[in-house]
């Protein structure tokens, strides 16, 4: 038997529901970004392979990415054993620190902003790295100062737009050893023809996204 309403229950059930919105997850907060150039770049062989090192946020600031250091030290080979290398523009110390765990017997690292030679110095007290000599000057002024035909490795990589490429680059050549080399990273391709009045010849290059990596020898 079924049971009857009364007027009022009748109504009641008649009268539409409250719609109830379903209910939404909760977005989980998005994370600060890093800032651009801030990060670490590591070390590709040797004694100290895979250390890592960091980058602080500067202008101009670019560390050598790791995939050009492995080919450069692929180039040059494995074992700089004996060698004597100056790295003019050393920012984070990545490159000079990569020829130093290859065994090279004398590195200088030059870098002018302060802050920065602090953390190399740091850095290679913490690796007991005996060979290296960290100094804060002119990359310009080292390689000009630096004896002639006294280096086996220069190593170049000024702010993209640094105005002294070509000064360092004949200064270079003359503190070049015979079968010394010369790395030299930039924003666009340096050809012979270029490279010739300063006493360089092309042995090796590289264009990596927006770097062009050189591997330059002295004319013979």
């Amino acid at each position: 038997m079924s049971r009857r309403l009364t007027p009022a229950q009748a109504a009641a059930a008649m009268r539409p529901k409250p719609h109830t919105a379903p209910a939404v997850a909760a977005r989980p907060e998005k994370k600060p970004a890093t800032p651009q150039g801030v990060g670490e770049v590591r070390i590709i062989g040797g004694q100290w392979k895979r250390t890592r090192l960091p980058v602080a946020n500067l202008p101009g600031l670019r560390p050598t990415p790791d995939r050009v250091r492995e080919t450069l030290f692929n180039w040059l080979g494995q074992d700089l054993a004996g060698w004597r290398c100056l790295d003019a523009f050393a920012g984070t110390g990545a490159l000079g620190l990569e020829a130093a765990s290859r065994g090279a017997a004398s590195v200088q690292l030059v870098e002018q902003d302060a802050g920065l030679v602090e953390r190399l110095q740091q850095l290679c007290q913490r690796l007991k790295a005996s060979t290296v000599q960290v100094r804060r000057g002119d990359g310009l002024a080292a390689l000009q100062q630096s004896a002639l035909a006294s280096l086996d490795l220069v190593l170049l990589d000024p702010p993209f737009e640094s105005p002294h490429y070509e000064a360092a680059l004949k200064a270079a050549a003359r503190a070049l050893a015979p079968q010394g080399f010369v790395y030299l990273e930039t924003a666009t391709a340096w050809s012979d023809e270029v490279l010739a009045p300063l006493g360089l010849a092309l042995h090796r290059h590289l264009k990596a996204g927006a770097v062009h990596a050189h591997l330059l020898r002295a004319l013979g």
